[in-house]
């Protein structure tokens, strides 16, 4: 146990100071780290004690690990956050109560993020989601496609608020709930109904209504858990 202790606090101490030296940029994006026996030399530690802070590094998304390769400096950044929680989140959401927690989530996010577009959105961002909209509909038969086109006219309502941190949370919303979303059915009948919940929200936004807006994207995401809801076996309920 003390050898164990004393393993992790030496790697701390490793840790501590590569995240200094990549924060400084001594260490920048893309580069890779100094090899293990550089480190070990430098620190006066054990191969075991270098890896365990590489792992430790990888696991706060500042450094990827691969085998056979030396660890690189990653960009701490919104993409790098998600990377580390997306080693966790997932199994948070091996029951339905899981999956729906995260989706409430973002219900909440997407109507204030449709209540500031009805409110901010640009000349330049009205035409993206316009154009979103156009590429959803002209999708209604191929239902692949129009669930890709799905994904990116709500994607536009995360780009409008201007926020990287938000871009990232709906990249996270994506990869978490797709497994579950792809096991709908894939229907015409579906996919017009959702685009016609897309168009309300456009038009909402369109005419600068933010009560509408949240209210039609609320609704439009009300109606999908449903969807999405009855393909969970009942030992999931």
């Amino acid at each position: 146990m003390k050898e164990h202790n004393a393993a992790h606090r030496a790697s701390d101490q490793v840790v501590a100071e590569i995240e200094k030296r990549i924060h400084t940029r001594e260490l920048a994006e893309g580069q890779p780290l100094p090899p293990e026996r550089d480190l070990m030399e430098e620190f006066g530690i054990s191969r075991t004690v270098v890896r365990e802070a590489v792992r430790i590094l990888s696991s706060r998304g500042l450094v990827e690990a691969r085998p056979r390769f030396r660890p690189v400096v990653r960009k701490p950044g919104y993409d790098g956050a998600v990377d580390v929680l997306s080693g966790i989140v997932p199994n948070l959401l091996t029951t339905k109560d899981g999956v729906k927690n995260l989706f409430d989530t973002r219900v909440l996010i997407e109507g204030a993020l449709a209540r500031q577009a009805a409110l901010t959105a640009r000349k330049d961002d009205i035409a993206d989601l316009k154009a979103a909209l156009e590429a959803n509909e002209a999708a209604m038969e191929d239902s692949d496609e129009f669930y890709a086109t799905d994904k990116a006219f709500h994607n536009v309502l995360y780009k409008i608020s201007g926020n990287p941190a938000l871009l990232a949370v709906h990249r996270a919303y994506t990869t978490w709930l797709e497994p579950h979303w792809s096991q709908m059915p894939r229907l015409k009948e579906r996919n017009a109904r959702n685009y016609q919940a897309h168009k309300d929200i456009f038009d909402a936004i369109l005419m600068r209504d933010p009560d509408a807006a949240e209210k039609a994207l609320v609704e439009h995401l009300e109606n999908a858990w449903t969807q999405v809801s009855s393909t969970f076996d009942n030992s999931e309920a």
